[in-house]
């Protein structure tokens, strides 16, 4: 069996009309939903930045994501995205600030006394 590819949906906040994306992603959530179960997806997840949001779909197949961006349901939700202009980015792969934020732990603790500093001249 092949890999699912992710693909994801970034809508951002508009900021000339206040319309949020959460507010769009409760008004279309539930129809993307739906076409998302029938045709085919194998798995989708919202996330809620304070930007706007993210909706990651994954396909077993490439053309089975096209074929799901070209109905005529997802293409007016994504036509009503609140800045159509510069709100909007459709990409492959995971996005926003997916995943989990992990700190990155330095090798060695940071300490005044661990170089030496030159000698005046």
């Amino acid at each position: 069996m092949r890999a699912a590819d992710w693909w994801s949906i970034e809508v951002m906040d508009a900021e000339h009309t206040r319309t949020s994306a959460t507010a769009w992603r409760d008004a279309h959530a539930q129809a993307l939903v739906e076409s998302l179960v029938t045709n085919g997806a194998a798995s989708w997840k919202w996330f809620e930045h304070t930007w706007g949001v993210v909706l990651e779909v994954s396909f077993t197949e490439e053309s089975a994501w096209y074929a799901w961006r070209t109905l005529p349901g997802t293409q007016a939700a994504l036509d009503a995205v609140p800045d159509p202009v510069r709100g909007l980015l459709v990409h492959r792969g995971h996005g926003g600030a997916s995943g989990t934020f992990v700190p990155r732990v330095p090798t060695v603790p940071p300490a005044a006394d661990r170089a030496a500093l030159p000698e005046p001249v």
